[in-house]
């Protein structure tokens, strides 16, 4: 496999719901595991999320996990997730479904650079932006 950045975030209990939500946007495969396959069993955070990744058929992936008891969380602070590309029609697509729920802080429109170019908060509190190129 070769080298991949990509975005990998944490959540407070909900990475199941947030990743069952990206997926159902972006489509492709989703794998999950617990705290409770890896671990104890019974512990009352056992079916939250240990690790997440989500690779859609565009070629994005997404990781995540739940955080774990004792770590601070502190939500959207420190991500934004991007989508770019020339694909306006499955882009806007994607923003429209981001916005489900969410605030958005700048529309989707032509900016002065010439690209389409929104920014978004989704309902998890994760940050988005979406820049289709030459629109």
């Amino acid at each position: 496999m070769a080298s991949r950045l990509n975005p990998y975030i944490s959540f407070n209990g909900n990475a199941r719901e947030a990743m069952e939500f990206y997926q159902g946007i972006l489509g492709g495969n989703l794998t999950m595991s617990t705290f409770g396959e890896f671990g104890d069993k019974d512990a009352p955070y056992a079916d939250q999320i240990m690790h997440a990744m989500l690779e859609s058929d565009a070629g994005y992936t997404l990781m995540a996990s739940d955080t774990p008891p004792g770590m601070a969380y502190h939500p959207g602070d420190n991500i934004t997730v991007s989508l770019s590309g020339d694909d306006g029609d499955k882009l806007r697509g994607y923003w429209e479904k981001l916005t489900e729920g969410g605030t958005v802080g700048v529309p989707l429109e032509k900016q002065m650079w010439g690209d389409e170019f929104g920014a978004l908060k989704d309902r998890f509190g994760i940050n988005w932006m979406v820049n289709i190129a030459g629109s």
